[in-house]
């Protein structure tokens, strides 16, 4: 089974990484983010990817073309540009079947999704999606069992989100009586972390946004939640990029499922 990872965006909120690169290629520890969860995927089994790229799609491109580069010692002899690589002393190289699609720069994310449809193999009855952002603890086995079991024609991983405020108690006569940091807020939001039958793309019209295309199917009663009640983190601002790479800094990181 294949996922499709979305790359194409230009990440406006993210603008002191954004400028210079892909949202997905900012850097957790020394790997792109996009990189920590394709091994997500890959822990699980599913190391078979389709990148829907966008904006910046060559410095996608070149990591991976030039990764073997960037994980093993090697000799360069430039006047014919021969490369002996010591493969010997080579560090862990990852084990990735990656498909690069150019979808456009300004093109919406369900349309991107619509553009990777040819590249999915015609034996695969699923295919999953997740955006290039957001890390998590994610069981991906058993999503994929939880959807084949609810037979519906998507499911989307729910999360409990932690708000980045603090939130005021209030008491008797709306007196304040403390403020909660950060709490851990009712409710599910949708964690990224999808999958789906190719029955999907009946649902998604070119030139707008995945979240119509999932509302449809809610609509007809083919959309199920997968609820993770443990770790799930989206970078969206450089305060976040800071908080992820403490993370990793940390003894265990919680998303390093591999």
């Amino acid at each position: 089974m294949k996922t499709i990872i979305l790359c194409g965006g230009t990440g406006t909120r993210l603008k002191e990484e954004t400028e210079f690169k892909p949202k997905p290629m900012v850097m957790i520890g020394n790997k792109p983010i996009l990189w920590h969860i394709m091994k997500i995927y890959a822990a699980a089994g599913f190391n078979e990817f389709i990148l829907a790229l966008g904006y910046k799609a060559d410095y996608i491109k070149d990591f991976f073309l030039n990764q073997k580069a960037f994980v093993t010692d090697f000799t360069l002899q430039t006047k014919d540009h021969h490369i002996t690589y010591h493969l010997e002393n080579r560090k862990e190289i990852d084990d990735f079947k990656i498909t690069f699609v150019d979808t456009g720069v300004d093109t919406l994310p369900g349309e991107r999704i619509l553009l990777c449809r040819d590249y999915l193999p015609k034996k695969d009855t699923y295919f999953m999606v997740t955006y290039g952002d957001g890390v998590i603890n994610l069981d991906v086995k058993d999503l994929v069992a939880f959807h084949k079991k609810q037979k519906t024609i998507g499911t989307i991983t729910g999360v409990n989100p932690i708000t980045k405020f603090g939130i005021p108690r209030v008491g008797d006569n709306n007196i304040v009586t403390e403020f909660v940091e950060k709490p851990i807020l009712k409710g599910w939001v949708n964690a990224g972390f999808m999958i789906f039958d190719k029955r999907f793309f009946d649902y998604i019209n070119p030139g707008e946004l995945e979240h119509a295309a999932l509302k449809r199917l809610a609509a007809k009663k083919q959309l199920s939640l997968y609820k993770h009640d443990k770790f799930w983190y989206c970078m969206d601002t450089y305060k976040e990029v800071s908080v992820l790479n403490e993370m990793w800094l940390s003894d265990t990181p919680p998303w390093k499922v591999w």
